[in-house]
């Protein structure tokens, strides 16, 4: 699949969506996060964070791309308890923050190009002679 696709999980795991429409509050309930933790990742102001009809574009936007994320990786696991698990976890690569830690700081676009460049990285291993 060309690269241009590479932003679009094939499969929604933890069914973020529903004929479509994006559930922000299963996205926020997947992180564990509390308004407050939301603010701080958007850069919004925490009284207007909200998950109902009303949502402001920017909030939706960034729980769109944040469902993405997680269903990127789970697309490459293939296990939604390792996809939990590896957002939570503190990664070394990552400088020993969490990727859930790294939303929450507002450096989703740094989390974003890791976990691409990391699919992307295990795909050519997988297609190297003598793997597979």
């Amino acid at each position: 699949m060309p690269a241009l696709f590479d932003t679009v999980p094939k499969e929604d795991y933890f069914h973020f969506f529903d004929e479509g429409k994006l559930n922000g509050k299963n996205v926020v309930d997947f992180f564990d996060y509390q308004k407050k933790d939301v603010a701080q990742a958007t850069g919004m102001p925490e009284d207007s964070i909200r998950y109902d009809k009303r949502i402001p574009q920017k909030l939706h936007e960034h729980l769109l791309a944040w469902a993405s994320a997680v269903n990127l990786v789970s697309n490459f696991f293939r296990d939604p308890q390792k996809t939990v698990l590896w957002f939570k976890i503190p990664n070394p690569l990552l400088g020993n923050i969490s990727p859930k830690e790294m939303i929450r700081l507002g450096r989703y676009n740094k989390l974003l190009k890791f976990i691409q460049n990391s699919i992307d990285e295990n795909i050519k291993q997988i297609k190297k002679p003598g793997h597979g």
